[in-house]
């Protein structure tokens, strides 16, 4: 595959069709979980075609400049918009948090770290309305943001003698509710970061020995065939 403009910056919806690529690939087999790890994080900092190409070169998709239909998983996230917050804020002060696992998150969420840290995982979270607010204020201290490759995610962060990371900022799969990180960082560092879970990892690890097993059964067959 080739762009004819390999220096054009690349949208966010052509990032998410690299990416969801990328998580066809290696359902099928075609890549290992390393490779996929690694190229999913290049697709959502990639900034123009040229960036985009090398990560589906070798694999059987259209260009990151053609727009191939995005797969409709409306109601997957249907079943997991709605209900009651299961906290609205969290403190870590010479300590920690977490909030990670099926837990609801509210519309605005509010998380304060200071000589600490935290972590917000929202891989296998609810939400209680279509857009929610995550806020995350550092001071001498950082937090951590996992969120699932096909969430929408909006990253607006400020950093003062820290960091704040948006490189998971992109859109989101059909019916993804919206989820705006913003705060700031001071003497401290927020980190965004797109991932599946561990059980996802598995699931698609048993997809890809079930499909070797059955490449094998299908060569093996054909080869009783041709020695009758």
């Amino acid at each position: 595959m080739s762009s004819e403009l390999p220096e054009m910056r690349a949208s966010d919806a052509e990032r998410e069709r690299v990416a969801e690529a990328l998580r066809e690939a290696v359902a099928e087999g075609r890549l290992d979980m390393e490779e996929f790890d690694e190229r999913l994080e290049a697709a959502y900092k990639a900034r123009t075609h040229a960036d985009l190409e090398p990560l589906v070169r070798d694999l059987p998709v259209p260009s990151a400049a053609s727009a191939a239909p995005e797969r409709a998983e409306a109601g997957d996230w249907a079943a997991r918009i709605g209900g009651t917050a299961t906290s609205r804020g969290a403190v870590g002060i010479v300590g920690g948090f977490q909030r990670k696992g099926g837990w609801t998150v509210p519309r605005v969420f509010t998380a304060f770290c200071f000589w600490g840290g935290g972590e917000i995982d929202l891989r296998e979270a609810r939400f209680e309305d279509r857009e929610v607010v995550i806020r995350c204020i550092a001071v001498m201290g950082g937090m951590q943001v996992t969120v699932p490759p096909d969430l929408d995610v909006h990253v607006s962060g400020i950093g003062v003698m820290g960091g704040f990371d948006d490189k998971a900022s992109g859109t989101g799969t059909p019916g993804s509710p919206t989820v705006r990180v913003t705060g700031f960082a001071f003497w401290g560092g927020v980190g965004v970061d797109r991932k599946v879970t561990k059980a996802e990892r598995k699931r698609l690890r048993e997809e890809r020995r079930e499909q070797r097993r059955l490449e094998r059964g299908d060569g093996w067959g054909d080869g009783r065939k041709t020695l009758e």
